[in-house]
């Protein structure tokens, strides 16, 4: 029964082998994976009552003041011989204040209130847990459920922080609706200022949320707030879960930015870290109970070997309480409104994506190297968010191509809205170090683009994080290199190498925002081309902020072709807005001309046309279309504020002959400029959606 008195039915899958007959022969598979999460999700039901309840664990575990001034403290530590509590408040004594022990692995500790009624711990005073191991061992521990931690620059480690602020932060404004189709702004608080320092969530608010807003973006995506002790793991490498990194601020100023967010209308999602977590001992969960089976698989299987960092033991009724609550705790405290769950792939099978290259066979998603428990839990986390919070999204990282993946639980599948499609910017990417462009494979591009699971919708991306990162180069700086130092001037005319590097950056951009998901992703700064690559301060470049920020100041330069490419990027997320194109039915491609470079098709009933040719212009190119009427430019990428030639009128129309053409029922003539790309809409269509 779940709790709300309704039996969970059998998932129907005939919907799932209608969009893909090919996973019928693993229908015992399905049938078995839905049963055990049937089975998970009522145990936890039975004695827990209810997972509302069981994944707000965060209101009992870790600290709480209590109506009395006291405050209770609550640990799961199974493999402790005895727990302390020491801190700022009993002057570091390390054996004063002992917990007691409780069933399954528990401990609770009550401190009463002072004298005059107030709490025994103060706000922002230093607390540790004391663990004594059963090899007779005394650990200083930072508590799993702590929701602040700071670390000084003469430390190595964190230090547990009680916060318990007299005035917490209020959310002022609601959460926004749900956005018919998320353009995603992918962004990292610490490098959003052009500044060398780690920048802040107050300087978020003030320079990057007005510049997402203006954009068009209706979703941020924050990385990195999850506190991590090691800034260049880029917030992958997690060690204190329920805590916002206080590199950028306190909480409070966290919770401040969501709100704002709220304000503008714009959706705020959390990059989720369940898939692993850092192997600090003193300041992260790592042996957090003297043993390496507390939150952790045992041995080899509990250690990511590529990553370096521990893995989840999904089984664990422990594991489930904290990891569920805390998906809980960052939608309730911060108001987030959905998660972009990372290494999902590591996630789903034991050998972790490593050293495997996933060639579409169903063989390769069913089986023993399917870790089902942790599956379970994916369908788990997927089920309560959108029991919960029907609005609530949640994005996968997969390269797998886990068939299901974004399907609804009670149809077979694992319940994500989308799955990122990784294999889109990985093209564009080995394309522009390895292909020339007048042998650019439009075929295989339009493939590469179009080539996703029907019935389960997907996140398109030109590029995001993972290709800035040092090593690899944004788009702007493969397409147009060291000539970004001297030659971005509007005041002096294009190079052949800067005006090759924004036709094509708004060509690509475009061309994946149009056809290749229905959703869309970038990450801050390369929506004008920023320059250069990511690369955190580390020892390997003497702790060097250098390239470890987004330098808005090279937009906010009013003679520098970076504006440009800002406002192609505003303008076509404003027509994805107003013509739905991310939200529609996939598209019908027309023309896929592989000596033209032209390719043409129609999505939401607009018409796009994009010609990649190098040199050449066709004066009078023939376009298909379905209906009939007048055709109008709404976006063109050969306009001179974007950075082109102004080679077409704005204004020009477009009158549709009766003349069949490449199976569309008609068509017309178009003058169609090298490396350009135009989005035209029917005059006689109602748009409205």
């Amino acid at each position: 029964m779940t709790e709300h008195g309704q039996n969970i039915s059998l998932p129907d899958l005939n919907k799932f082998f209608q969009l893909d007959p090919y996973i019928k022969p693993y229908e015992g598979d399905i049938q078995r994976r839905y049963r055990l999460f049937e089975e998970r999700l009522a145990r936890l039901e039975e004695a827990e009552g209810g997972f509302d309840q069981f994944t707000r664990s965060y209101q009992s575990y870790g600290v709480h003041r209590r109506c009395d001034g006291s405050l209770l403290f609550r640990e799961w530590a199974p493999g402790a011989q005895a727990l302390y509590l020491t801190g700022d408040f009993n002057a570091w004594k390390k054996l004063s204040h002992p917990f007691t022990p409780k069933a399954f692995g528990k401990w609770e500790l009550s401190l009463p209130p002072k004298p005059d009624g107030s709490p025994a711990i103060q706000h922002l005073s230093k607390l540790k847990l004391v663990v004594l191991t059963k090899d007779g061992v005394h650990l200083f521990r930072i508590s799993p459920w702590a929701t602040y931690v700071t670390k000084t620059l003469d430390s190595v480690t964190y230090d547990w922080i009680h916060w318990d602020p007299p005035h917490p932060y209020k959310h002022q404004h609601q959460r926004p609706p749900q956005p018919r189709c998320p353009r995603i702004y992918e962004a990292h608080v610490g490098i959003a200022s052009p500044r060398e320092e780690i920048a802040s969530y107050k300087n978020f608010i003030l320079d990057v949320l007005p510049r997402v807003k203006d954009l068009g973006y209706n979703c941020i995506q924050l990385m990195a707030v999850m506190e991590h002790a090691y800034y260049a793991s880029f917030g992958y490498q997690v060690t204190n879960f329920f805590a916002a990194s206080s590199r950028f601020g306190t909480p409070d100023d966290l919770k401040a930015l969501v709100d704002k967010a709220h304000s503008l209308g714009i959706t705020v999602l959390l990059d989720m870290v369940h898939s692993h977590a850092s192997s600090n001992t003193e300041d992260g969960l790592n042996y957090f109970d003297g043993t390496d089976s507390c939150f952790f698989h045992a041995g080899p299987r509990g250690e990511h070997s590529h990553w370096g960092s521990r893995l989840f033991n999904y089984s664990s009724w422990e594991v489930s309480r904290f990891l569920l609550s805390n998906l809980r705790w960052w939608m309730e405290e911060y108001g987030f409104d959905g998660f972009r769950f990372d290494g999902v792939t590591s996630m789903l099978y034991h050998h972790h994506g490593i050293g495997v290259s996933f060639s579409g066979s169903y063989s390769e998603y069913f089986g023993m190297h399917v870790d089902e428990d942790a599956l379970v839990h994916l369908m788990l986390s997927n089920y309560i968010l959108h029991k919960l919070y029907p609005d609530c999204i949640t994005i996968a990282e997969d390269v797998s191509g886990m068939p299901g993946l974004c399907r609804p639980i009670q149809e077979g599948g694992l319940g994500f809205d989308y799955r990122l499609a990784m294999a889109i910017p990985d093209k564009w990417i080995q394309i522009l170090k390895e292909v020339k462009d007048e042998d650019w494979d439009m075929w295989n591009i339009v493939h590469t683009l179009t080539n996703r699971r029907r019935g389960e919708d997907s996140i398109c991306y030109a590029e995001s994080h993972d290709q800035a990162l040092v090593g690899d180069k944004s788009l702007a700086f493969w397409l147009m290199d060291k000539e970004m130092y001297t030659n971005m001037s509007a005041l002096i005319a294009m190079t052949p190498v800067i005006d090759r590097g924004m036709q094509l950056h708004k060509l690509i951009r475009l061309l994946t925002h149009s056809l290749g998901g229905e959703g869309y992703l970038n990450f801050m700064g390369n929506e004008f081309g920023h320059p250069e690559w990511l690369d955190f301060p580390r020892k390997g470049n003497n702790e060097s902020y250098r390239y470890a920020r987004r330098q808005f100041n090279l937009v906010d330069t009013e003679h520098l072709r970076y504006r440009q490419l800002y406002a192609f990027d505003r303008d076509m997320n404003q027509t994805e807005d107003k013509y739905g194109w991310l939200s529609s039915g996939p598209a019908v491609v027309s023309t896929l001309d592989q000596a033209d470079k032209v390719i043409v098709f129609e999505r939401a009933k607009l018409l796009f046309i994009f010609n990649f040719h190098p040199s050449i212009s066709f004066s009078h190119y023939r376009v298909a279309v379905q209906h009939a009427g007048k055709y109008t430019i709404q976006l063109n990428s050969d306009e001179v504020h974007y950075g082109g030639h102004g080679r077409i009128q704005r204004d020009t129309k477009f009158f549709t002959e009766p003349m069949a053409f490449n199976n569309r029922l008609n068509s017309f003539l178009i003058y169609i400029p090298c490396r350009t790309a135009l989005v035209l809409a029917n005059e006689e269509h109602d748009y409205s959606y």
